[in-house]
């Protein structure tokens, strides 16, 4: 039996995104769902994010979606797949790191503050909100496990989000 293993350089090259899930972008190509990545600021903090853009993207507007990670998760697990799904549905998605997880800044690190996910909604529409081709007026957010509590928060305060959903992550093999 042969074992080979895939060091993370290699890994990067095939995926250069570093995204996990089943069908992940690989390559952004014309035509068809691309990712950008991107960083901003929320309160001082770097964030990092991944845009996600329908096929045939050009600037006339489009609804937008910010997702929110589940507790402990980055923007190239689940938040990616949904924001993919979306955008291949033709959406303008935005799936970030929170602050002090995953490629965001921050210190100290692995920290999952309700306060800090909230503003990290905000700073995540806020900035999607800006982006060439988004219709403002058209904005929603699924909140997915851990980060649906943080998304029912924050658009307690935050009448821009016209739509909310706050799906469980089921793990389990679909037949």
């Amino acid at each position: 039996m042969t074992t080979s293993i895939i060091t993370s350089a290699q890994a990067k090259a095939k995926n250069p995104f570093g995204l996990v899930y089943e069908n992940a972008i690989k390559e952004n190509i014309p035509g068809k769902v691309n990712i950008h990545p991107v960083t901003y600021k929320v309160n001082g903090i770097d964030i990092a994010a991944n845009i996600y853009t329908p096929s045939g993207y050009d600037t006339s507007k489009y609804p937008a979606v910010v997702v929110a990670h589940p507790n402990g998760g980055i923007k190239e697990q689940v938040a990616g797949l949904y924001a993919q799904r979306l955008a291949e549905a033709g959406y303008i998605t935005i799936a970030a790191d929170a602050a002090y997880q995953g490629a965001s800044g921050g210190e100290s690190r692995h920290t999952d503050n309700p306060a800090y996910r909230t503003e990290d909604i905000h700073g995540a529409a806020d900035f999607i909100t800006q982006y060439p081709g988004v219709n403002a007026n058209r904005l929603g957010i699924p909140g997915i496990c851990g980060g649906g509590g943080y998304t029912l928060k924050a658009v307690q305060s935050d009448k821009r989000f016209k739509a909310v959903a706050t799906p469980a992550n089921d793990s389990r093999k679909q037949s």
